[in-house]
């Protein structure tokens, strides 16, 4: 499923809280009782505000400035780190490669198309997400209740995720309709992100690229069906990220080594499980693959697509998280 729906109470729990003159709560994240910015009396610059100070932990950045350093400086240490990842990735994962001569045709062609949809659907989510939060989607969205987006989300997002899976690939005008719908409902969820800094959001991007290229190399690379046995124990880890994602509902503000210790499995647990699933997703896709060129399934690019963009998403929320986290330790 998507970050919302793995993790379904992190970013709406956060736009729902709205200030309001007789509300006391207290939000899990917020780390100072101060107010972020000057009283306003907009609700949508209220809606702002309040994102701000429930996100002032983990998620925003200071503005930026001409301090922050050199962006050509700043590229070179990404691509560094990026070519890194691959090649060790590859040296330790993949010592033992196919030895049936290589990739064939038809697993080549599945691979890209998947690959070729996969890309596609991540830029219709960025473009969606960017033009619904120039049009004000996410004031509103985050003046909402936070049970409401809740529950549409849930059922905007599997309606449209089982929906798309389950439409054979000859309707190709229902499925690909279906899979934009999904695709736009996940812009609508994760819109919020575009309150950050674009270079923070662009170096997370590229670093959620350098991790899930690295690692898919890996996997079509390797020998048939060498991973597939890692979704028991990948479906285990997600489910205890999920848990650790609701334990601010569960554990009181004062249980802060908990809440802590949760907060740091979400992030780098999640990394690590979405890391794991892109393996298993390519050498699932290589196996549809073979099942269909023998005539046992049909082929269906987009299907496989929707599991990478999930792996995508996920990795890249952490990565925007990861990063905003950083650049607060250095103010």
């Amino acid at each position: 499923m998507a970050f919302f729906i793995r993790r379904p109470f992190a970013v709406p729990s956060a736009l729902g809280q709205i200030p309001k003159a007789t509300n006391t709560a207290r939000f899990i994240h917020n780390s100072s009782s101060r107010p972020f910015s000057k009283p306003v009396s907009s609700i949508f610059a209220k809606s702002r505000q309040s994102f701000h100070n429930a996100f002032k932990r983990t998620y925003m950045q200071p503005s930026a400035s001409p301090a922050q350093g050199n962006m050509t400086q700043q590229l070179l240490y990404g691509a560094a780190i990026v070519g890194g990842t691959v090649l060790a990735t590859n040296f330790v994962f993949n010592r033992e490669t196919r030895e049936d001569g290589g990739m064939p045709a038809y697993e080549r062609s599945y691979l890209n198309e998947t690959f070729m949809h996969t890309g596609l659907g991540v830029g219709i989510i960025g473009i969606a997400a960017r033009a619904l939060h120039m049009n004000g989607w996410s004031y509103r969205l985050m003046a909402t209740n936070p049970w409401v987006v809740v529950g549409l989300g849930l059922v905007a997002s599997m309606g449209t995720m089982f929906g798309t899976f389950y439409t054979p690939p000859e309707n190709y005008v229902m499925k690909y309709g279906l899979w934009t719908g999904f695709n736009i409902t996940q812009a609508a969820l994760l819109s919020p992100l575009m309150f950050m800094h674009p270079a923070l959001l662009a170096r997370a991007g590229l670093y959620t690229v350098g991790m899930m290229g690295s690692i898919a190399f890996v996997g079509a690379t390797a020998k048939q069906e060498k991973y597939l046995y890692l979704g028991g124990p990948l479906l285990a880890g997600v489910t205890i990220v999920a848990l650790s994602g609701l334990a601010p509902l569960a554990l009181p503000a004062t249980a802060t080594r908990a809440l802590a210790w949760s907060d740091k499995i979400w992030l780098y647990g999640g990394l690590a499980v979405f890391g794991g699933f892109t393996l298993y997703d390519v050498q699932k896709v290589l196996a549809h693959a073979r099942m269909s060129q023998r005539g046992l399934a049909k082929r269906d690019v987009v299907n496989e697509s929707v599991s990478l963009e999930l792996d995508f998403i996920n990795i890249f929320v952490r990565m925007v998280q990861i990063l905003a986290m950083r650049n607060n330790n250095r103010r």
